[in-house]
């Protein structure tokens, strides 16, 4: 299914960059501007920075004259806008109408999601030949969102509904050090601890026995334990150092 974001309008370079970093980190590359501001705004150094690496959107990016030049080969066609208009398409929600796109028998071949201008919004006779008004879920009161912020959460809900990607596969968890390692590093802790007075050896009480427990739920790994030795042998060494 192909995805297009189209930019009506726009008065801000930097919201162009930041709009195709929007899409690229979800996946999506076809960029068309109607009427934007600036005629040279794809090359224009906010928005360049503001894409922050992504230069093979706006390298791919199109600018148009009018709105049917931008909507070319597209069949499903999702305004969007803060408030729901008197007249026009309906007015959902991103996801729950992504769901019920994806849903149809046929869902469509080219899905184009409309942003007006900064200051404006869409105009209404924009909006009138739209599907949909998508209206993103804001608090009550104040649903103002920059147009890079607006295009990175219908990006995402988009993703997400066409299957989205795989989270970062987590490391490998280090095995945990055996038990002749552990005892070890106690045996060699409860030195240090004797030797900078916290630990009283003829009064032992059940310190190690809670610390051995402690360790036991922490399962360090082998490197760890070598860090704790390498504290203790530190704190040996000062305790030594101070009572010469």
């Amino acid at each position: 299914m192909h995805t297009r974001f189209v930019l009506i309008q726009t008065s801000h370079a930097g919201n162009v960059g930041g709009v195709a970093r929007a899409m690229k980190v979800m996946g999506f590359d076809d960029l068309v501007l109607v009427q934007p501001r600036w005629a040279n705004v794809l090359r224009r150094e906010e928005t360049i920075q503001r894409a922050s690496g992504a230069n093979d959107v706006l390298a791919k990016a199109r600018i148009v004259d009018t709105l049917d030049d931008a909507l070319d080969g597209m069949s499903h066609l999702c305004a969007t806008a803060m408030t729901p208009r008197d007249f026009g398409p309906p007015t959902r929600a991103p996801r729950e109408h992504f769901a019920a796109v994806l849903g149809e028998v046929e869902p469509p071949q080219g899905v184009a999601f409309l942003f007006g201008s900064e200051r404006f919004g869409m105009r209404n006779e924009d909006v009138y030949r739209c599907h949909v008004a998508l209206s993103i879920p804001t608090a009550p009161g104040f649903g103002s969102l920059n147009l890079a912020a607006a295009v990175q959460l219908v990006a995402y809900d988009w993703r997400q509904a066409l299957g989205g990607f795989e989270a970062p596969a987590e490391a490998q968890p280090r095995p945990a050090a055996d038990a002749k390692a552990l005892a070890g590093m106690l045996d060699h802790l409860e030195q240090a601890l004797v030797a900078v007075d916290f630990l009283d050896p003829e009064a032992p009480k059940k310190l190690m026995p809670r610390l051995n427990q402690l360790f036991n739920r922490a399962a360090p790994s082998e490197e760890e334990v070598h860090i704790l030795r390498g504290v203790a042998k530190a704190m040996l060494l000062t305790a030594g150092k101070a009572k010469r």
